[in-house]
């Protein structure tokens, strides 16, 4: 014979089940980054990935990203993580010396790969029909620098 009474809280409506949960929480320390410190680490990536011929198209959709959205690109930070990586020798670095690394990459890059690779993670693919050459060229040109 079940027992029926106000002890059971799935036969009593007036009753509440109580729940406890214990959280542990162990300190960490979090880097954050600003948005010109983020495009100076994006931009790092972009000129020296070391993928030989392989692309990602995900750096020139970032790329296209940031400049659109007019954030500045930290240039000291950007040497900062060049020379930390050994892909940048020289002690300072001017906007000219990155210009010339960036459209020296557009030269270089087969932007069809760079569309290929890129493509099935746009939503809109007729954004991406108009990269070119000088379509960055003439992005580039609009790229704000700035020295912290």
């Amino acid at each position: 014979m079940p027992i029926i009474g106000k002890h059971y809280p799935s036969n009593g409506l007036d009753q509440k089940a109580n729940i406890k949960i214990k959280l542990e929480v162990d300190s960490f320390y979090v880097k954050c980054f600003t948005l010109d410190n983020l495009f100076a680490g994006k931009m790092q990536a972009f000129l020296f990935r070391k993928w030989k011929n392989n692309v990602k198209g995900r750096d020139w959709y970032d790329l296209e990203w940031y400049i659109r959205k007019g954030v500045p690109l930290n240039l000291h930070h950007f040497l900062l993580r060049a020379r930390d990586s050994g892909d940048w020798q020289k002690a300072d670095i001017s906007g000219t010396e990155l210009r010339q690394l960036v459209d020296a990459r557009i030269e270089a890059v087969d932007l069809n790969r760079v569309k290929a690779d890129i493509i099935r993670f746009i939503p809109a693919p007729e954004k991406i029909a108009l990269w070119s050459p000088n379509y960055f060229h003439d992005l580039v040109q609009q790229l704000k620098i700035e020295q912290k």
